[in-house]
């Protein structure tokens, strides 16, 4: 298969292209370079996507395209320029563009925010141009020709976030011996697939022609279950230390991502099923996906060899955080 991929350097973009390259299938990637390189034995085309054309790509034929683009704009510029140069499309999308998170076990069918015209980073925007992004490509190809893979949250080796590889990190390197802080919260649903077996997945859907809309998840576990699965990939004797979720709040613990926060952790009941989604759709159309345990044992052997100079996790506490804030537990009484 002669492959394009829109992307190839930075997290899944270059895990798509580095499962087609074992699959022997010939892959060119667009892309500026500027998030890295691309596999060894695929061909870089470097390319602002902001501006016409896709850096000359539009003149060949290709058996398919995987573009995980969220910018609208880009999509319809690359939809005119590939016009019947293409045999298969995937694009990926993301759940973020559903208008209801509350329901545990949502499929394909919830309804979506409104289409958005803007895209870029901003973050307010994200849902509404995937979106966008997606009617871009039905609407041009027809629902025959398009596979939408709506992804859930992607972790694994390169992940530079922090979001999966903070839990077996801080096991293997707990603040303070023994302990590691955690939110009284463990029944709370959670979902990772790991961008190995994503992108596999996706490499196989553009070789067979795959159509459809799915929503393309990992199984649903729970906030607990990512613990235990952490602590075993760290090989690690600490034990969480459970802290109620206001406490943590009013001490300045935030949830999910970001600075000084404890990752994965979802509390919002307006949220309870943005990490448990019913994934049965990808499931039916191949998506196999290794153990929990597995992809976090790989993630943290990364984040403690492989993670680049100046790339710090943009999620968890720091080991002075930490250690202030179990202090601060302890000493509540």
């Amino acid at each position: 298969m002669r492959l394009l991929v829109l992307g190839g350097t930075a997290f899944l973009g270059h895990a798509v292209a580095s499962a087609a390259l074992t699959g022997g299938h010939d892959v060119t990637c667009v892309a500026r370079g500027t998030s890295g390189t691309v596999p060894g034995g695929a061909r870089l085309v470097r390319h602002d996507r902001t501006g016409p054309g896709l850096g000359g790509v539009e003149d060949a034929t290709w058996d398919a395209v995987v573009d995980v683009a969220r910018d609208p704009g880009q999509v319809r510029r690359a939809v005119d320029a590939l016009a019947g140069r293409v045999g298969h499309t995937v694009f990926v999308s993301t759940g973020n563009v559903y208008a209801d998170h509350s329901v545990v076990g949502a499929d394909e069918d919830a309804p979506l925010l409104p289409a958005r015209d803007t895209g870029g980073d901003d973050p307010d925007a994200y849902g509404g141009a995937k979106v966008a992004c997606e009617r871009a490509y039905r609407d041009a190809l027809g629902d025959a020709h398009v596979l939408v893979a709506r992804a859930g949250l992607v972790g694994g080796p390169g992940d530079v976030s922090g979001r999966s590889g903070w839990w077996p990190w801080r096991f293997a390197h707990p603040a303070v011996p023994g302990e590691v802080l955690a939110p009284d919260d463990l029944d709370a649903p959670a979902q990772l697939v790991d961008v190995r077996d994503l992108a596999g997945w996706l490499v196989r859907c553009a070789a067979s022609g795959t159509a459809g809309v799915v929503d393309a998840v990992g199984p649903t576990t729970t906030l607990g279950g990512v613990l235990d699965a952490a602590r075993e990939a760290a090989g690690s004797s600490a034990r969480a230390v459970p802290a109620d979720p206001a406490w943590l709040s009013g001490h300045g613990v935030g949830a999910w991502m970001g600075p000084r926060s404890l990752p994965l952790w979802l509390p919002f009941p307006d949220h309870a099923g943005f990490a448990a989604r019913r994934g049965a759709a990808a499931r039916g159309l191949g998506l196999r996906t290794r153990p929990l345990v597995d992809t976090l044992r790989d993630t943290l052997a990364w984040e403690e060899t492989g993670r680049p100079e100046g790339a710090p996790r943009r999620a968890g506490l720091t080991d002075d955080e930490e250690r202030e804030v179990l202090a601060s537990w302890h000493a509540r009484a």
